[in-house]
Order: structure tokens, then sequence, then C-alpha cells
């Protein structure tokens, strides 16, 4: 399926609308909007992000699955569209209904604190996914599972100094652009840090940086913006796959070349997610590097939930493992430290068909 097809899939769903605020629910139990979950069902009330990227697609029906009618659940999902005041309502509609237990993909890290502060007293626990929360306390949510995305900046980085060190380019002549992701949000900070930190370590220039809101259309937008502004870019540092696909989408119809031959006028694309899309211009040469960021939460949600209705205790930050993505060869690891301060060196895997036909996202 190319990314088009991703981008504009349609999904099957049971749709109810909330009277009082007109935002958009779902209750995915399979039983129908209006009958209650069984004594011994568990209620989780899910407030996503919005679907602004393949790799938030991935995510939600990640969670629709595990947390499905045949696996003992009843969920309830709401799409914020990006809006944390949709976010607000949403949680505070799931403390009404009385779940047991709230799933929060938080649209930025700050502003929760009230909130959370309402679920703590209504005895719900509340597990933070993907995105971080920055909260006065941490006793406000129960638990974290996602990526480490400070971590996935400094692969990044790590790999285009390995790169360009190889195949024997001057940092001074390195010139990013950082399409960053939504201000404000964990995996934004954490990526846009990382290159940060790359510029200064390594001395390139970093000639802009604008975000694209995770999405495709204003990746375009923001990238058509740069290459009139600036006549030397020769490598775009894209905090997702939809960005990088709207800004291969715009470097082509200026009528230039993208690819990892820099030295030679060619523009490189790197990116975050490895969703099957994006691997596969990856594999294409269109996009050189694809850090992984994997969207399978659900099931290690599921074994959170389970671990506390068991009466036992959980970690605190459960970071998940992660790979990288090559068009090629040159790059075989990289040395890179963690949000622990943790040195550890990551394999570096060039892509195949068979990887990619491998993958569940």
């Amino acid at each position: 399926m190319n990314r088009e097809d991703l981008q504009n899939e349609e999904k099957n769903r049971v749709s109810f609308i909330n009277s009082n605020n007109g935002m958009r629910y779902e209750r995915c139990s399979g039983s129908g909007g209006g009958v209650a979950a069984a004594d011994d069902t568990i209620t989780v009330g899910f407030s996503q992000v919005g679907a602004e990227s393949d790799w938030r697609t991935a995510n939600t029906e990640s969670m629709k699955s595990t947390f499905s009618e045949e696996n003992g659940y009843e969920l309830i999902f709401d799409d914020a569209q990006q809006k944390q005041e949709n976010q607000l309502t949403a949680i505070r509609n799931f403390i009404q209904q009385e779940v047991d237990y709230i799933l929060l993909a938080p649209v930025t890290e700050t502003g929760w604190d009230t909130v959370l502060q309402e679920a703590k007293d209504a005895d719900i626990p509340v597990i933070i996914v993907d995105r971080m929360v920055d909260v006065s306390d941490d006793s406000l949510y129960t638990t974290w599972i996602g990526t480490d995305s400070l971590l996935e900046g400094r692969k990044a980085a790590e790999w285009l100094n390995a790169y360009t060190t190889a195949k024997g380019i001057d940092a001074k002549d390195v010139n990013i652009v950082d399409i960053q992701g939504t201000i404000g949000s964990t995996a934004q900070i954490g990526r846009s840090k990382g290159l940060e930190e790359g510029v200064d370590n390594y001395g390139w220039n970093l000639l802009a940086q604008q975000s694209g809101e995770f999405t495709q259309a204003k990746g375009q937008e923001v990238m058509e913006s740069m290459l009139k502004q600036y006549d030397n870019i020769n490598v775009v540092y894209c905090e997702n796959d939809n960005e990088a696909f709207g800004a291969i989408d715009a470097i082509e119809a200026a009528g230039k070349t993208v690819g990892s031959d820099i030295a030679n006028g060619e523009i490189m694309v790197m990116s975050f997610d490895t969703t099957n899309a994006g691997l596969t211009d990856t594999l294409a040469g269109k996009i050189a590097c694809d850090v992984e960021c994997n969207p399978l939460h659900g099931p290690r949600a599921e074994e959170l939930i389970k671990a506390l209705e068991a009466g036992e205790e959980v970690e605190k930050l459960n970071y998940v493992d992660e790979e990288i993505f090559a068009t090629d060869d040159t790059v075989d690891k990289v040395k890179a430290v963690n949000s622990l301060d943790e040195e550890g060196e990551y394999d570096v895997t060039p892509i195949t068909q068979e990887i990619i036909d491998g993958r569940a996202y």
C-alpha cells in the first residue's frame, strides 16, 4: 500500500456525538454504543491526539484491536483532533462515566495538572502513551509507555555525522533545514534537541527550523517555503514520515533531486517513524535514514493494566526498543546517549523489501 492509500484509507467505525461539546467518540466494544459493559469487562477511555499521520493511525488501530470486546474490554475512544481542550473534556467525560482506566496520548507536555488530579481523586489510574506530560507531581499519572525521542534525535544526528564523514563531506558544507513536529510535543522536543546537539557538536549549518505539524500537507508547505528562502539546502531533517513525504514532493516539484549524494547536488531527506510507506521510500533512496518510533503500544498498555489488576507495582517509565534503517550500508552502527544518560551502540540496518513485508505497520 502506498503512502497516499495509507493517508486516505477509510476506517470502519461506530461513532456517536457527545451532545454537550460536539466531540467525536467511538465505543469499540462491538456491542453497540448504548449497551453497558458486563460486570467483568474492563472499561478503558483512550484520548488520542488525532489522526495526523500514518504512525498515529497505526497507534490507534493497535489500541482498538487490543482493547476489544473479545479480549474482555470496552474501549471508549476519543479523537482530540489535535486540540488539548478536547482532551481535557474527554478525560472529564471518562471520569463521569467511571471508566476503570484512562489512556492519554497528550497533544503537548504541559497543562495537565488539574485534570489528572481529578482522575486521581476519582481513583482512576492514568497511563500516558507516546508523548510525555510535564506535571508538578508525577503521582498524577500511574505509568508511561513510549519512545525515547531524545535518543531518536541523537541516533539520527550520529548517523548523519558518520555518513558525511565516510563520504568525505566537510561539516561546513552540510546545510540543514529542520521540519519540526507539533511544537511542545515530546517527539518534537526530543528530535529537535538531538539535531541541535549534533549541530553544536559537529559544526553543521542549521539554516531554519519550522513546524510541519507532523502532517504531509504542512510538511510540503514548509519545504516549499524553505526552498524559496535557501538555495543551498542539502539535508532535510523531517521529524516524522508524513512530513518527509511532503518535503519529497516539494523538492521534486521544484525540479531538484532527492537522494544521498549531497556532494553532487542531491538533497538528503532524513525521517522518523519507519512506517511501511516511510521504509518504502527508504528502499527507493528517497529517505536516507529513518529512525524507528514503534506505534504498537496496545499490547504494552494491556500488560500494564493486567499487572495493575493483579495488584502489582509497575515501572514509572517504560521505554521501547527501536531500530534504525538506512538506504545503504555506509554506516553500520552508531553510538548515542539515551535520556537516562546511558550510552549504547545501535545497529543500522540497510532496508530490504523482505524487512518491509515482515513488519506490522
